[in-house]
């Protein structure tokens, strides 16, 4: 049986792209998710679960994790709580279905940068990893028009 996490290296240049890792049960949406993200980030891995998700982030040590939040085993919430319990540094960038501002909250307050509608995420994705990369906060506007999430 394969394994659930999927490992590549891109050979780059004098200078080494941003990593991110890829976490979604659905595995279209993670080939969209590579192909929108692959030309300008180095994707280290890709996971299908919020445990494989832990797991691969441990290992693979990269800066941005774009995750989902409904994933079997732990949820990406619940994997981020254990991913900032355990040190990490990656800043999370949340793929969502859910545009109501419980999940919205909830995201935040486990550290995440980036809040990307999944009807959206052709559009919103690579400014909300570019975001995350510099500290800076991105939701995708769809989310956004609630008062408490506008910058």
């Amino acid at each position: 049986m394969e394994s659930p996490i999927k490992i590549s290296s891109k050979s780059t240049g004098n200078s080494d792209p941003v990593r991110v890792l890829l976490a979604d049960d659905h595995s279209s949406i993670l080939e969209r998710l590579i192909s929108l993200l692959e030309r300008d980030f180095d994707i280290v891995g890709t996971a299908v679960d919020g445990r494989d998700l832990v797991a691969a982030a441990l290992r693979l040590q990269p800066a941005v994790i774009v995750l989902d939040i409904s994933m079997p085993g732990l949820n990406g919430i619940e994997a981020a709580r254990e991913l900032k319990a355990s040190g990490s540094s990656a800043k999370l960038v949340f793929l969502t279905v859910h545009e109501n501002t419980e999940f919205v909250h909830a995201c935040l307050a486990e550290g995440g940068l980036g809040y990307v509608a999944k009807s959206r995420m052709a559009v919103d994705l690579l400014p909300a990893v570019r975001d995350a990369c510099c500290g800076r906060r991105f939701i995708s506007p769809s989310t956004s028009r609630y008062p408490a999430f506008q910058s």
